[in-house]
């Protein structure tokens, strides 16, 4: 079946320029088509169509995956009384004794808050634990070559540091290409870079709807 993602304005990117009332249309795990909505609804009248706020993207790739799960603890909510909701680092990372003992759920956790900052690829680095790379690709998560590491410490938001969206996305819009997406909350790109990736209310990998937060 034909999905046609819908917003008010889509960010292509590969240099193109932005679209307002821009669309998607997704087959399968495929890009079928992109452009203004209005020409893709003419040509797939029978498709469903999903309409998000704000700005829709290509997926976005996450370089500190590795950094994140390996050096982050992401508490169940059920801790959240003892430990709160943010992530923990340092002394209270280490106080929680044994990685054995919390590692596995950490991870999980952790890749779903990546998939609720409309990532959808993530880059490996040399010696990227097997189990690890595992866990990324089961969640629905591309996993890329090593790149260039963003300088300080890791961040959960793709965009932070970004001078524009298109830095942060794992690869321009393209027709047959994979139909990674993502859906943001603000009104046009400058918009969406200060509110960051956390204004993320759909996330689509490899045409799936991995996470709708309204």
């Amino acid at each position: 079946m034909l999905t046609i993602h819908a917003a008010a304005l889509l960010l292509p990117g590969g240099g193109r320029a932005p679209v307002p009332g821009g669309a998607v249309a997704v087959r399968d795990a495929s890009v079928e088509a992109f452009g203004p909505y209005g020409e893709l609804a003419a040509a797939h009248p029978g498709a469903r169509v999903r309409r998000w706020p704000g700005v829709l993207t290509p997926g976005l790739v996450q370089r500190d995956a590795v950094r994140l799960l390996d050096e982050w603890y992401f508490p169940d909510p059920r801790e959240a009384d003892a430990l709160g909701t943010e992530p923990l680092t340092g002394a209270a990372l280490d106080a929680l004794g044994p990685e054995e003992t919390w590692r596995a759920g950490s991870v999980r956790r952790g890749l779903h808050r990546m998939l609720r900052h409309g990532t959808t690829a993530v880059t490996a680095v040399p010696g990227t634990p097997p189990a690890l790379l595992t866990a990324v690709r089961r969640s629905g998560l591309t996993v890329l070559g090593a790149s260039s590491a963003r300088s300080g410490g890791p961040r959960l938001d793709p965009l932070a540091g970004a001078g524009a969206v298109g830095e942060a996305t794992a690869a321009p819009l393209a027709a047959g290409g994979r139909a990674d997406l993502a859906a943001f909350d603000a009104p046009d790109e400058a918009a969406l870079l200060a509110a960051g990736a956390a204004s993320c209310v759909a996330t689509i990998a490899g045409g799936r709807l991995v996470y709708r937060g309204r």
